[in-house]
């Protein structure tokens, strides 16, 4: 499902190019409501899941992986005969709002309608200018879904849209100046923030769609990642971060405290690059109001005491070894790294997380942060997968969430056989690694 950051940005160019040359094309369009919807697509990432690589713009077939199967992200250019081009306006409100087809039939919740429930009607109406005139028609065939019959049934999804699907936002004026109020709507409704950042049950919906619950944005698995609690916990939450960290991460892809990964690199790159600041500024303010999981935590504190050992060649233990082979030349012996260039591992909340999955997968297969505008470099980590065994990354990963004050679990052989059995076999070459030596 996710992409390079190169890649990425590559494509919400290619859509901004082609957005203008369309919506010049087309008669009748009103183009400030056609550019607000291009605004408002952007902020809603939906170029990500509706570009496949090497696609055109909005042109679908991205597979998107689920828990029963694969589903490919279906066409929403103009097309007449593949896409959404005889769509009104109220058949596209009813599957982006309601989750169900202008044939009838019910969209999977790989579409994050339950989110997009909350948007408002003129949002609604924005949008639809902007894909009916902002966006080039690409006659590409939608595919159907890798999901195994009697899964594959689509009956069922009317069930589960009756059941965890939200009634849509009726129309509202919003409070002028209220800006939690505005990051809300940003972060529980067009953000759909949630679809990644909030743990799922058994029936795959989110387990929380507002702040009225914890489980709300505490932290979920995407594509064998954690998207991070974005809560106010201490430990491995935003409880440290500032308002400011917040908005230079979603601006630049990096801050003091952590960068970019993953999925997460794709929605700087496509989305979150390219809001106003006012916006992100609202995003911020609305995340640090969300009280933390776990109350009372104690202030996590810098202990300098592993920076001293590993220095003095004090600390000869395996993990410790593992650490200054592979690790301290770009995150330090202090564990600190190189502000905005290699993130620290002291006192991350990644690190700190009680799911070591990211950590798992970075140091399996690599990443890089995305470039942006406002921080063009793209920093890269490189693949250990063929270079450490499932062993070497357990034991590295044990010493760094137990360092320089960190407190996180130990990591075990076999989380990390489990999350090596899914990469991408060229990352698996030397697959005889996984094996004990």
């Amino acid at each position: 499902m996710k992409r390079i950051a190169m890649t990425a940005a590559a494509l919400a160019l290619a859509a901004g190019a082609s957005a203008g040359r369309a919506a010049d094309a087309a008669p009748g369009a009103d183009p400030q409501l056609v550019q607000r919807g291009a605004y408002l697509a952007r902020a809603g990432d939906c170029i990500a899941c509706h570009t496949a690589a090497g696609g055109k713009p909005f042109a679908g077939g991205l597979a998107l992986a689920t828990p029963i199967g694969t589903v490919y992200s279906s066409n929403i250019t103009p097309d007449k005969a593949h896409g959404i081009g005889d769509y009104t306006l109220a058949d596209f409100d009813q599957a982006l709002r309601h989750g169900v087809r202008k044939d009838g039939v019910s969209l999977y919740p790989a579409m994050p309608y339950p989110s997009y429930a909350k948007l408002q009607p003129a949002d609604v109406q924005a949008l639809y200018a902007y894909f009916m005139h902002g966006v080039a028609a690409q006659p590409t065939p939608n595919r159907a879904v890798g999901i195994p019959w009697p899964l594959s049934m689509r009956w069922p999804l009317r069930v589960w849209r009756a059941r965890f699907a939200p009634a849509v936002a009726p129309a509202a004026q919003p409070a002028a100046g209220d800006q939690v109020a505005r990051g809300r709507y940003l972060v529980e409704g067009l953000g759909h923030c949630g679809a990644c950042h909030t743990p799922r049950a058994v029936t795959l919906q989110e387990k929380a769609l507002s702040d009225t619950s914890s489980d709300f944005l505490a932290g979920g698995i995407v594509d064998g990642y954690l998207a991070s609690n974005l809560r106010s916990d201490l430990r491995d939450g935003l409880g440290a971060w500032s308002e400011q960290d917040i908005v230079q991460f979603l601006k630049s892809g990096r801050n003091g405290h952590s960068a970019a990964f993953g999925g997460m690199a794709d929605v700087v790159a496509n989305s979150t690059q390219h809001m106003s600041d006012a916006d992100l500024h609202a995003i911020a303010s609305y995340l640090k109001t969300l009280k933390p999981v776990q109350a009372r935590q104690p202030a996590p504190a810098y202990d300098n005491a592993t920076y001293q050992a590993l220095r003095t060649g004090g600390d000869k233990s395996e993990g410790a070894l593992d650490f200054l082979n592979n690790c301290a030349a770009c995150h330090r012996t202090s564990g600190k790294g190189y502000q905005e260039t290699f993130p620290t591992l002291a006192l991350s909340p990644t690190v700190n997380a009680n799911d070591p999955s990211s950590l798992i997968s970075l140091v399996l297969q690599g990443g890089a942060m995305p470039g942006t505008t406002a921080a063009p470099t793209e920093f890269a980590m490189p693949a250990f997968a063929g270079r450490l065994s499932d062993q070497e990354v357990a034991r590295v990963l044990t010493f760094v969430r137990g360092s320089w004050g960190n407190h996180a679990p130990a990591v075990t052989a076999s989380m990390v056989a489990k999350v090596r059995k899914r990469l991408p076999k060229n990352t698996t070459d030397n697959a005889a690694l996984s094996a004990q030596r």
